[in-house]
């Protein structure tokens, strides 16, 4: 069946990790109303539980990342799967904020080098002019993940409450390690299922090789990569798409029913539009980027114009949505946003792979994934004091726009002809 298309179950064993990734991490936010409840914390309190997942997760992006490159990715990913699952069920025996925040901090780690990891894995077994659809097809699993995490986590937590929802996540997660193990080998040329063309067509089509010479990467540390305007730039982009993304993740089952006041059944049900919107825009964004190159030979403009529209369209959305009057206006504009924010993320590790040498991209792709996992400290705890003592949802959707527009300035002064990247240090 997949004779020559071997990469295809590659694609669909990264989509499934991705989507079992943000189920887990979504369900706390999901579950947020009755843990609340159960353990007597209010919105500072669950602020501070977001962020402290992103503790152990940006350090574990830049090892992770290292680790890729040195260890290969089956074992990297092997071993995140099997700590963020064992924490997820870890979660279900906690009894007060202290232990939930140290299972979180754990949790995260777990989950760090996922999204490194991935994109080493798509570096070794695609073709460049694949890695757009690539890349967007496999992240598209994220925020899908987020949208079943509304109905399965909200229905299990009413029916058998919220405990038995991270133990059943928790199951999820092992049984895809064990296809992971089964079905992923480092590279196409290691693996018997894939046919001698196959793997000789992505070896010779690889992205991340044309910024190469002979001894390049002999040449320069991983430190002549991460510290370069174009790497910087790159992540200050993802940095302002991250705090869109975990601000919605923490926070919009919280402002679905706080604010709007719906019930945790209708908020399982209309919670799930973003995410769908997320999935498409994830799916979209890929598809465009490509689309993009192929009619203009330039990979560098394809993916700034995406992650310019992408981040454009989203600020002005995420600003609408601070002023709607309505439930209905609230949720369109959200899912909007939701669209066109997540087409960035996929244009942002495609791009470094077009500007990084493959032996560099996990490493370097590690340290631009801590950097824009920042966020997911900040924003979380900064909305939860924004609406505890602050100037409630409608400052946080503000600052959430205001930052989108940051990124988008970013790129535009930092990410230039990407053979600076690779010799301007010279």
């Amino acid at each position: 069946m997949f004779k020559n298309r071997y990469r295809v179950v590659i694609a669909l064993l990264l989509f499934f990790a991705g989507m079992l990734n943000y189920l887990d991490r979504a369900a706390l936010s999901v579950m947020a109303p009755l843990i609340k409840h159960d353990l007597s914390m209010d919105d500072a309190h669950m602020g501070i539980l977001f962020s402290c997942f992103f503790v152990g997760y940006c350090v574990f992006c830049f090892i992770g990342g290292w680790g890729a490159d040195r260890l290969g990715p089956r074992k990297v990913y092997a071993w995140a799967a099997g700590i963020w699952s064992l924490f997820c069920g870890a979660t279900a025996l906690v009894n007060g904020f202290f232990h939930l925040l140290i299972v979180r901090v754990l949790f995260g780690i777990g989950e760090g080098p996922m999204g490194t990891t991935t994109n080493k894995s798509i570096a070794n077994w695609f073709p460049k002019a694949e890695v757009g659809r690539a890349v967007g097809f496999t992240n598209a699993g994220q925020p899908l993940g987020a949208a079943i995490a509304a109905p399965i986590v909200g229905f299990v937590g009413l029916w058998y409450g919220w405990r038995i929802s991270f133990v059943v996540i928790a199951c999820l997660g092992f049984v895809w390690l064990g296809a992971w193990l089964l079905l992923f080998r480092d590279k196409p040329e290691m693996h018997p299922s894939v046919s001698k063309e196959e793997a000789q067509f992505i070896a010779e089509n690889r992205p991340a090789t044309s910024v190469q010479s002979s001894n390049d990467t002999q040449q320069h540390t991983f430190w002549h990569y991460i510290l370069s305007p174009s790497v910087l730039g790159v992540a200050a982009a993802f940095f302002c798409f991250n705090y869109i993304q975990y601000f919605f993740l923490s926070w919009l089952p919280s402002y679905l029913t706080d604010f709007q006041h719906l019930d945790i059944k209708s908020m399982s049900i209309i919670g799930i539009l973003p995410w769908l919107g997320a999935t498409l825009g994830f799916i979209g964004g890929g598809t465009v980027c490509d689309a993009i190159f192929r009619k203009t030979n330039n990979f560098l403009f394809s993916r700034k114009a995406v992650i310019f529209m992408g981040l454009g369209i989203a600020a002005v959305s995420v600003l609408a949505a601070a002023w709607a009057q309505s439930l209905s206006v609230a949720v369109s504009c959200i899912t909007l946003a939701t669209i066109f924010a997540y087409m960035t993320p996929q244009a942002c590790w495609s791009l470094l792979q077009d500007i990084v040498p493959a032996e560099r991209i996990g490493t370097t792709g590690g340290f631009v994934h801590l950097l824009a996992n920042l966020a997911g400290i900040m924003s979380p705890v900064v909305t939860g004091f924004l609406i505890q003592y602050g100037g409630g949802y409608h400052a946080a959707f503000v600052l959430a726009s205001c930052l989108a527009l940051v990124g988008m300035v970013a790129l535009f002064a930092l990410v230039r002809n990407k053979n600076k990247l690779a010799y301007s240090l010279n």
